[in-house]
């Protein structure tokens, strides 16, 4: 696959879409499994709260990922990211409320690195609950 974003076409500071992702007991159960990260902070609300969570929180590689979808689904192709680092900041709980947390992701263009190369870091922002949950959150995008 090929980046459908043409290096030429964009410029720094242009938002890719935002997006929203909901998270539920289930979607960390599934999780779990296909990871193979059973920690029960992620679907033991007991156990959560008795290591001093407010409520289970979901896998921060979960969250992560779902912060990448939002580049991944801008360049269509999911190879296109070269690089990609966050600092976990809060965690997104999870209540068991049937409606559970989202993850709200939005991103932009914050430079054009490299003519020759055509990558651009994309600068993104996750939030939950009015909350940061990732901060430091940059990919390097090989654009076409």
């Amino acid at each position: 696959m090929t980046a459908k974003i043409s290096y030429d076409d964009v410029e720094a500071g242009a938002e890719l879409p935002a997006q929203s992702f909901p998270v539920t007991r289930d979607t960390l159960v599934r999780y779990a499994g296909a990871s193979g990260d059973f920690n029960p902070i992620h679907w033991n609300e007991k156990i959560a709260k008795e290591v001093g969570l407010p409520d289970v929180i979901a896998h921060g590689m979960f969250t992560m990922a779902e912060a990448a979808r939002v580049v991944t689904d801008w360049t269509g192709d999911p190879g296109a990211v070269v690089e990609y680092g966050v600092r976990f900041t809060k965690p997104v709980v999870v209540p068991n409320d049937g409606e559970g947390a989202v993850i709200e992701v939005s991103g932009k263009v914050a430079a054009k690195l490299d003519d020759e190369a055509r990558t651009v870091r994309v600068d993104l922002i996750a939030t939950s609950a009015g909350q940061k949950v990732l901060g430091m959150s940059r990919a390097v995008v090989k654009l076409a």
